[in-house]
């Protein structure tokens, strides 16, 4: 009986050695960094850290959020919702770019503290089940978020909607199996503009693409997204890391609102120019391989 209870002791510790939260700490000190918060476009706000952004988009049904950065951006988050003048807890529905640390550190929190329902990339739920944990890369830094179970999953080109505000979520895997982009319209008293929030195809990976036994499909996914993602129209577009969009070449501290500085599209498309050079570049590994 002893030697049994013994045993069962010792799983038990190993169950939750299993789910101890290792956040990895190697990270730009720009992705803690705080951030004035501001209004992008119509009912749009940025309430993100200097670098891990984090969209508040305000309903006349309540708020949703997408993305959460790090663990430590949640008092980040809330001070900054609070200094626009809207309430925390009136966020009724929470999304998500990709399942990565940077940018659900805090999910779990959130999603516990105000109730709000959790919307995910059906591709990506495992993942958020197991703390990071079973993702292709990530996972070797074993749970590196505190797990969160999505309340619904979502397929390319799904709607959610709250209130006067209908998104529609775009599947566009490849950084991670379910990384996904947002797409709606908002307005203010001078027009309406279609907004993009766009999760870029950035590769993660040293290894060649066939060496990524844990996704068999990551070559097609990266080419499919990278064509999906030409084929959109827009008028503004920010992404899930505000360098990525140039936020701080565009907009200054104390700035007047300017919808008209997030409208380049320009830049967009040359992004994705230098994402599929990358993707190439990785593709030719595959063929330089092969011949040796």
């Amino acid at each position: 009986m002893k030697k049994h209870v013994i045993i069962l002791g010792l799983l038990m510790i190993v169950q939750y050695s299993a789910q101890i939260v290792h956040e990895p700490k190697n990270h730009p000190k720009e992705w803690s960094q705080s951030y004035e918060p501001f209004r992008i476009a119509g009912n749009l706000y940025y309430v993100g850290t200097y670098d891990l952004a984090s969209y508040l988009i305000v309903t006349d049904k309540g708020n949703i959020l997408i993305n959460t950065g790090l663990t430590d951006s949640l008092p980040v988050i809330k001070n900054n919702i609070k200094k626009l003048g809207f309430t925390y807890n009136d966020i009724k529905v929470l999304l998500l770019t990709q399942a990565h640390y940077d940018h659900l550190g805090a999910m779990a929190a959130i999603k516990k503290e105000t109730g709000a329902r959790l919307y995910v990339d059906a591709a990506d739920a495992g993942v958020l089940k197991s703390g990071g944990k079973t993702d292709y890369e990530m996972g070797k830094y074993g749970v590196t978020f505190k797990p969160v179970t999505p309340d619904y999953i979502l397929k390319n080109k799904d709607i959610v909607k709250l209130g006067n505000t209908t998104l529609t979520m775009l599947h566009h895997p490849g950084h991670t199996k379910g990384s996904c982009s947002f797409i709606f319209e908002t307005k203010d008293n001078k027009r309406s503009y279609k907004v993009l929030i766009a999760n870029m195809p950035t590769i993660i990976i040293d290894k060649k693409f066939s060496e990524v036994a844990a996704y068999p499909s990551i070559e097609k996914d990266y080419q499919y997204t990278l064509q999906q993602m030409r084929k959109l129209n827009f008028d503004i577009w920010v992404a899930s890391h505000a360098s990525q969009f140039d936020l701080h070449e565009k907009r200054k501290p104390k700035d007047p609102y300017n919808p008209g500085a997030f409208m380049n599209k320009k830049e967009y498309f040359d992004q994705l120019d230098e994402l599929e050079k990358d993707y190439l570049e990785k593709k030719s590994e595959e063929l330089n391989g092969h011949n040796l």
